[in-house]
């Protein structure tokens, strides 16, 4: 990837239009990223929220039979759950085109890690601080392929406040592996923290200037 984007838009374009199916004439780079975190973190609220195509859902309503292994504390209103993958596309400046992966946040979808992963060059964390220890897994597991990412953390009326030198910690985050506050449901502020990761992806591969 060439350069940084430069504006929160995704393209020029206003963020509430659903573009076309076909991709901008000026596509330099396509880019898949994933988008991933704990159950009923908001990811597929997120791809929802940027998607300039109508997004891709695999949702299932959640029954009495997923209580033993569907942890729901803290997200007690949550009706339904991704079963495979969520995804869209978003297109930004500079020609960067990013095709955005949403995974399954249970345990039990875990044999699928790695088929959605496949090709990925980076990934977005969304970490819901009312319930931290349970992005530790999914953290896990993206350390262990190798994909760097950066860290949103998605705001809710009832949120916890850390500093972020608390949350670094809490999480064992490198110095250099981004982490912004996100509110899922609102475009720019989602936008913004998937340009936090492109930027980071970028600047891991740009040479040093000597």
């Amino acid at each position: 990837m060439a350069s940084a984007p430069s504006s929160c838009s995704p393209a020029g374009r206003s963020p509430s239009r659903r573009s076309g199916l076909h991709l901008p004439d000026t596509t330099r780079e396509l880019v898949k990223i994933l988008v991933t975190g704990p159950f009923g973190v908001g990811k597929t609220t997120l791809i929802d929220a940027v998607s300039e195509i109508r997004p891709l859902h695999t949702e299932e309503q959640l029954t009495e039979a997923s209580v033993s292994v569907d942890d729901l504390a803290g997200v007690r209103e949550k009706k339904s759950t991704t079963v495979a993958i969520d995804f869209g596309r978003i297109s930004l400046a500079d020609g960067i085109v990013l095709y955005l992966f949403g995974t399954p946040g249970q345990e039990r979808f875990r044999a699928l890690w790695d088929d959605i992963a496949y090709g990925a060059l980076g990934a977005l964390v969304l970490v819901d601080t009312r319930r931290i220890d349970d992005s530790f897994d999914v953290l896990g597991l993206v350390e262990e392929s190798g994909l760097p990412y950066a860290v949103a953390l998605n705001t809710f009326p009832d949120s916890k406040r850390y500093t972020e030198e608390q949350l670094r910690r809490s999480l064992d985050l490198a110095p250099q592996t981004p982490m912004v506050a996100c509110d899922a449901r609102d475009t720019n502020a989602a936008i913004d923290a998937l340009l936090a990761l492109v930027q980071h992806l970028i600047a891991r591969n740009t040479p040093e200037t000597r």
